[in-house]
């Protein structure tokens, strides 16, 4: 959304929240603004993101990642959801020309699972499996928890005591360029950074909450994992 339209968002969200008692962990957290861009370095513009296709970049911190996705069709309906505390927040659709373009936190809300160098046990299923009887999800192969990309990431099947967290994008129609600015939901970052404590000390440089800002690279999941488990 553009920077007018996404203050508009937040003070609209605010005053949401105010009148749902929704507590600090369901408002907008706004992080250091990180443009996106491709692994050359140029800016990654939103009518080049493929379909259905799952990428990866890393937000608000260096060692948690995001998933971006173009769901190929327009996530324009609000959706109204809730964190594991039952705290109320309001999604209100993706972003770009299309409003196809979604992101939201790659840790999964159930036990941390999330795309590590060697492996990766959640990403975007556009089919049905034997395990999964929606298509267009976010599926976690851990415990089969399953999130809808194009409703805020709700839960749609599995443990998972709420969705996934969201990941602000802002979109410049006239350059076509995204940028994210911060989060809005349900945050597992202090519990991420605590279960993983010694493997994330051993990668990103010894800085794991090192907080990310100017950019951002994106990539495909499949150049950033040795190995997709799919269920």
């Amino acid at each position: 959304m553009q920077r007018r339209a996404f203050i508009k968002y937040c003070a609209a969200s605010a005053a949401a929240a105010g009148s749902l008692e929704v507590s600090a962990d369901a408002r907008p957290q706004l992080y250091g603004r990180a443009r996106l861009v491709g692994v050359d370095g140029a800016p990654l513009r939103a009518r080049a993101i493929p379909a259905q296709t799952n990428l990866i970049f890393h937000y608000p911190y260096a060692s948690t990642p995001c998933f971006l996705l173009n769901l190929g069709r327009p996530a324009s309906t609000a959706a109204r959801l809730k964190t594991v505390e039952h705290k109320a927040y309001e999604w209100r659709g993706g972003v770009g020309a299309g409003r196809s373009i979604v992101a939201y936190s790659a840790i999964c809300a159930h036990k941390l699972t999330y795309p590590t160098r060697d492996i990766s046990f959640i990403g975007f299923r556009a089919e049905k499996s034997a395990r999964n009887k929606f298509a267009n999800v976010i599926h976690c192969c851990s415990e089969h928890s399953q999130y809808d990309p194009a409703e805020g990431a709700r839960v749609v099947a599995g443990p998972a005591p709420q969705p996934l967290a969201a990941i602000l994008l802002e979109h410049d129609p006239a350059s076509d360029e995204l940028t994210a600015v911060g989060t809005l939901g349900g945050e597992m970052f202090n519990e991420f950074f605590d279960k993983y404590a010694f493997r994330l000390s051993q990668e990103d440089g010894g800085a794991p909450r090192r907080a990310v800002a100017g950019s951002t690279v994106v990539t495909a999941l499949t150049d950033y994992c040795k190995q997709l488990v799919k269920c």
